[in-house]
């Protein structure tokens, strides 16, 4: 379907990619617990209820939220009321299960979820839940019985398609219609894209049945982690409670590494299937598992073989992961069999796997503008990673983002580069550690970030370390989705005058997480973790110019035009985020001002961007892009689609003609790969949809691109003036550690500690 899935039914639907062995791409994967023998969840059985371990769960945060958090609330009737509302977002956001008469059924709960917590009795947060689940099933049968029907598509009738601000349904007829004119949507878009009726009804009919067994499989677990959701994220905008497959998969997004096979899968249809071999992984060396492939059932050691075709796909990954050294049996069906094809057996034995997608990688941009060529380097950065417990244990090779940048940053001036570009667009954050620490690769010594707790008390966190891992020319590439610690580094590179800051406004993330296990305050002493974590609010971080990026974010230095997304995306679109403050500065004084040279740059690049086609068809695709999401309301007329759908054609038509005209093969030849074909990610063959990302990844990268000549410019003017070169190299030019301690006093610097910013 075209709406957006709650919360929970994400968690059931999971048809995204995971790695068994393995981490989530999108939707969250199972946790580890294969070692147990645990059977795999049954479908649900209404009424759902809690157990007693996340009743103790839900108390135990509310006992840690009302008195450590950064900003404590009382749980009391204000705040149930606060996370009823965000409840109900949670289950249904665009009010297209619920009827108004769902609501007044719930309006007395409305002020009880706050005893419902006190008293260890959910009942009331799960019989919401239950009638979402209830009401959920009946929209889908509903769905499926208009497919025999068919449409008139004549008829002058528009559909709304963000009903995020719309009320909820007024009675059962309201809420027919609405899935009438939804269901009629779905066809009239597979219409459009040339499929003939037979096609579109078999289409609809497998989408509408396979989100109606993911419905089915909703427990008591996912009723449990939507509400402790609403009430964390009700406090602040990034409080979140983990259940113990979620705390799981997060420790594995900081570490990056887990024990398993090592493979990518992807609910699709009734099957998991691989979609990605990681590499160096069991599977890989094993030559015996192919993308594509299906996993029907799965064995531990010399135990018996388990049927898992139509099982929920965290449970899938959840039998495949286990412990290091021991085995595990995988059933497949081959990716080039049919459905009556023969099953192959693969024994493997998991061993530990390093996620390398999320780590530092970095390439060699050769920029050439007239008869001068120059190497920038790039170093792309996608989290702030850190494995804690390898660390804490003396491990020498455990994962750090920094030691990871600072070998990258050898082998690039081994290679020549005359600047270096740290990419951290829609980098999300990580450890507040490794922000501090990676800045110190590009400073001598100084403060890189103040942290203020609950009590006032502020910290000054640094580079004691003198000496640098790069002391050129440098930029830093964010966009919206850098956030947090990314800020951190960015903010801080700007306030010492290190480097240039080049792209869009980040996301304004001001403050400090860090994780509380709940199982340890609840002297759990079973292997398996039953409580999940708390991942709390516990302070709040500023730069050392003694601002904030909460809300704000870091506005660049030369700006790149606005994706238009910042309306609903960023710290400032949350009503309950904390607001802007600042606090006194640090003691610090900049090693360059960039102010010298920045009118000539951004001269510079708007020259070039004036003439540049690549450029000029990232705002054309921009401005088209921000109309088609501006659109509230379709028509559901074949005529009026018809027209709307040539036109769009021609549009899409002209970007694939231009964009091939710049980057030649890495188009597809395809012109209907990039226009809508009706279907939704999962129903598309894997093949295709393969080839499509690693088309994508060939790509243009225009920013980037833009970036690394802006630095070329900067090299060029630094070598043509040296007294330019003292003010805007670090340290005037001349890289000293007595001069730079003298300029960039050492701050009192905090113990490490795995706070998540």
């Amino acid at each position: 379907m075209t709406f957006r899935p709650s919360l929970a039914l994400l968690v059931a639907l999971t048809l995204a990619g995971s790695v068994a062995g393995v981490q989530a791409q999108q939707a969250p994967a199972a946790a580890n617990d294969t070692a147990t023998g645990q059977p795999a969840r049954k479908a649900a059985v209404l009424p759902l209820a809690a157990t007693t371990d996340e009743a103790e769960a839900a108390q135990l945060s509310a006992r840690f939220l009302t008195r450590f958090h950064y900003d404590a609330q009382p749980l009391d009737d204000a705040m149930s009321a606060r996370i009823y509302a965000k409840y109900l977002d949670q289950l249904d956001g665009e009010k297209v299960f619920f009827t108004q008469a769902d609501l007044a059924k719930f309006a007395p709960l409305k002020t009880k979820l706050d005893d419902a917590i006190w008293n260890k009795d959910l009942s009331a947060p799960f019989s919401i839940f239950n009638l979402y689940v209830q009401r959920a099933i009946e929209r889908m049968h509903y769905a499926l019985g208009l497919l025999d029907k068919g449409f008139d598509f004549s008829k002058d009738e528009s559909y709304v398609l963000d009903r995020e601000k719309a009320d909820w349904p007024k009675d059962q007829a309201e809420l027919d219609n609405l899935w009438r004119q939804r269901t009629k949507n779905d066809w009239l878009r597979l219409k459009l894209a040339g499929k003939d009726d037979a096609e579109i009804r078999k289409t609809l009919t497998k989408r509408y049945s396979t989100l109606l067994d993911r419905i089915k499989q909703l427990d008591g677990e996912d009723a449990f982690q939507s509400f402790m959701t609403a009430y964390a994220e009700t406090t602040d905008p990034h409080t979140d409670y983990l259940g113990p497959r979620l705390a799981q998969n997060f420790d594995i997004s900081m570490k990056l590494s887990l024990e398993g096979i090592g493979a990518v899968l992807q609910a699709r249809d009734e099957y998991t299937q691989i979609r990605e071999i990681v590499p160096g992984g069991p599977a890989a060396k094993s030559g015996k598992l192919e993308v594509g492939d299906r996993i029907v059932a799965i064995g531990q050691d010399n135990g018996p073989m388990v049927d898992v075709i139509g099982w929920r796909l965290d449970d899938v990954v959840n039998k495949i992961r286990g412990k290091k050294d021991t085995t595990v049996r995988i059933e497949v069906l081959p990716a080039d069999a049919g459905p009556d094809g023969k099953h192959e057996l693969v024994t493997l034995v998991r061993k530990k796997v390093v996620v390398e997608e999320q780590a530092a990688k970095s390439k060699v941009i050769d920029i050439k503008d007239g008869d001068v060529t120059r190497k920038i380097g790039v170093i792309d950065l996608p989290t702030f990673y850190a494995d804690f417990a390898a660390r804490a244990k003396g491990d020498p090779n455990y994962k750090s983002a920094t030691r990871d940048v600072a070998k990258l940053l050898t082998e690039l001036k081994a290679q020549g580069v005359e600047g270096v570009v740290m990419d951290l667009r829609n980098n999300g954050g990580g450890s507040l550690d490794e922000a501090n620490e990676l800045t110190g690769l590009f400073i001598d010594t100084g403060p890189v970030v103040q942290v203020r707790k609950a009590n006032g008390e502020v910290e000054v966190q640094g580079d004691d370390e003198a000496g640098l891992a790069w002391s050129g020319p440098m930029a830093v590439l964010v966009n919206r989705g850098s956030a947090s610690a990314s800020e951190i580094f960015a903010a801080a590179i700007q306030d010492h005058g290190r480097g240039l800051i080049i792209g869009e406004p980040t996301f304004g993330k001001g403050t400090v997480q860090n994780l509380v296990d709940l199982d340890r305050f609840a002297q759990n002493d079973s292997e398996k973790p039953q409580m999940g974590e708390l991942k709390m609010t516990i302070a709040e971080f500023f730069r050392i110019n003694g601002g904030s990026t909460q809300l704000k974010g870091v506005t660049p230095d030369i700006q790149f035009p606005k994706n238009g997304d910042e309306k609903d995306f960023g710290e400032s679109t949350y009503d309950n985020a904390l607001p802007w403050t600042q606090i006194a500065p640090a003691s610090y004084k900049p090693v360059a001002d960039l102010k010298a040279y920045l009118p000539q740059l951004e001269e510079l690049h708007d020259a070039r961007v004036a003439t540049s086609p690549a450029w000029k068809l990232m705002l054309d695709q921009l401005a088209q892009y921000k109309k088609m999401r501006d659109q509230t309301t379709i028509s559901l007329n074949l005529a009026q689609r018809q027209a709307e759908r040539k036109q769009l054609d021609a549009i899409q038509a002209d970007f694939l003609a231009r964009r091939k005209a710049i980057d030649g093969d890495a188009v597809s030849a395809n012109p209907d790969a990039s226009l809508d074909d009706g279907l939704n990610a999962n129903e598309r063959s894997l093949k295709s949809e393969l080839k499509a990302e690693k088309e994508a990844k060939k790509a243009k990268d225009v920013e980037l691109d833009e970036t690394a000549h802006i630095l070329f410019d900067a090299v060029g003017l630094i070598k043509a003036d040296p007294k330019l070169a003292a003010e805007v190299l670090p340290y005037g030019g001349k890289f000293s550690t007595a001069a730079a301690v003298a300029q960039a006093p050492t701050p009192s610097v905090a113990k490490p500690s795995p706070t998540q910013p």
